[in-house]
């Protein structure tokens, strides 16, 4: 049974590197001007049309389950942290994940609220 405290620990660390960066960022924002943030703002603009498609066009409505990328049919992991411990571990690949999709599904840059709103969902997921 040793291997049980030792399976405990790596789960700890890894919320708390997806704490830390998603708090980081979260922080950054509300020096923005940003908040206060809603998990119920994020679900509202995961499936939100700005321009050319919503989130969920492409990494489904189901944050839990994979997507498929609506040009070039690629898979796409899910987002949810809770099925995809890489999600949300990063700093800079989340800016750049917020930078090309909000582009490509808005056809323009997330504002500081809109992505703490989207962190506050997809983090609970």
């Amino acid at each position: 049974m040793k291997t049980l405290p030792i399976a405990l620990l790596l789960l700890a660390g890894l919320s708390t590197t997806h704490a830390g960066a998603v708090d980081e960022l979260l922080q950054e924002y509300r020096a923005q001007g940003a908040g206060p943030f809603s998990a119920e703002a994020g679900a509202a603009l995961w499936t939100r049309s700005g321009g050319a498609q919503t989130c969920a066009a492409c990494h489904d409505s189901n944050l839990r389950a994979g997507g498929k990328h609506a040009k070039t049919g690629k898979p796409i992991a899910p987002m949810a942290p809770s099925v995809n411990a890489k999600r949300l571990t990063d700093r800079a690949f989340i800016e750049k994940w917020f930078r090309r999709n909000c582009d490509s599904a808005w056809g323009r840059a997330c504002t500081p609220q809109e992505k703490g709103d989207f962190l506050s969902y997809i983090r609970n997921q």
